[in-house]
């Protein structure tokens, strides 16, 4: 008798495809409803600086999902379907007609978010959602919030990205001066605007630090907090780069290039540089949890110090 063939596919690709038949009635209404939707958000505000990092979350998001699909699928086998998802399947088509009707774009954006999360609870139940609980959480900073409350936390964010760079290129022998958030180098003016100091930006760097957390998921604590807070410092040094570079790139070449194509340009060293930042500490960080393991400051050495432990033996009462 021959044995049966094996799947070439990846374990996810081949539980994904396995899916398919139960799950496509479900794909095809989130794609009629939303459909509209990402069409206004890909021609309108995911192409703008503030939101264009709104796909990349919504992407890895879903790459996520598919990813851990095959562990949802193992967890909830028999699947149990969950009463809380009915509830929440109203909220998110409230928020949704709220949302589309009133052009309430958080609102709107929020809605897939609560829609799909409820199909995920009528469908496999609450654990399922607790496998997957990462990448609804990640697709949050999708969700752009107040603009009230954007410029108020965002102003003094630019004032602080404007002071270190003003210094920082004063130190360096440029002749820049600065009001406020407008920045004086030579003969231009550069004014430090929301997209290149703002809270989305932070955010967005924010989400990229958990995104690689989840991605590396390391067994300590320490490391992961301590990354997670550093992600703030790493954000707004990010910041400054960025705004060093449209500088210089506007003190040497004119305030057209500062403008145009190379001001795209920047946006891509920001995130390059908030990335090589992130996995610069995160090595210093594993570096000094492996030096802290190695040596635990009784003598004896830690796991790893090449001296064995001695053995314990319990004596026989």
């Amino acid at each position: 008798m021959g044995t049966p063939a094996r799947s070439s596919l990846p374990p996810a690709a081949d539980a994904v495809r396995a899916a398919l038949p139960e799950w496509w009635p479900v794909l095809l209404g989130l794609a009629v409803m939303f459909v509209p939707t990402f069409y206004y958000l890909f021609t309108g505000p995911w192409i703008g600086e503030e939101q264009g990092h709104g796909p990349i979350i919504f992407g890895l998001a879903l790459w996520l999902i598919y990813r851990k699909w095959p562990d949802m699928l193992a967890a909830t086998t028999p699947p149990r379907a969950s009463w809380t998802g009915w509830p929440v399947l109203v909220l998110g088509l409230l928020a949704y007609l709220l949302g589309r009707s009133q052009k309430i774009l958080m609102m709107e954006i929020a809605s897939i978010i609560l829609v799909m999360a409820a199909v995920l609870l009528i469908k496999r139940g609450g654990r399922a959602l607790r496998v997957l609980w990462f990448p609804f959480f990640f697709m949050l900073f999708m969700v752009p919030l107040p603009s009230e409350f954007v410029a108020a936390v965002t102003m003094p964010m630019k004032m602080a990205v404007s002071w270190a760079t003003e210094h920082i290129l004063w130190f360096l022998g440029y002749p820049i001066s600065r009001s406020g958030v407008i920045l004086q180098i030579g003969q231009y003016q550069l004014l430090v605007a929301d997209a290149c100091a703002g809270l989305q930006t932070l955010l967005t760097l924010e989400a990229l630090g958990l995104f690689y957390l989840n991605l590396m998921r390391h067994p300590s604590a320490f490391r992961n907090i301590a990354l997670a807070l550093f992600i703030v410092p790493i954000s707004f040094s990010a910041n400054v780069i960025r705004v060093i570079v449209l500088t210089l790139i506007t003190y040497y070449y004119g305030d057209a290039a500062g403008q145009g194509f190379l001001h795209g340009f920047a946006g891509m060293v920001l995130f390059v540089t908030a990335l090589v930042l992130i996995l610069s500490v995160d090595s210093a960080l594993q570096w000094y949890v492996r030096r802290r393991h190695g040596d635990d400051g009784s003598g004896h050495g830690g796991p790893g110090s090449g001296q064995a432990a001695p053995l314990r033996t319990k004596e026989a009462t």
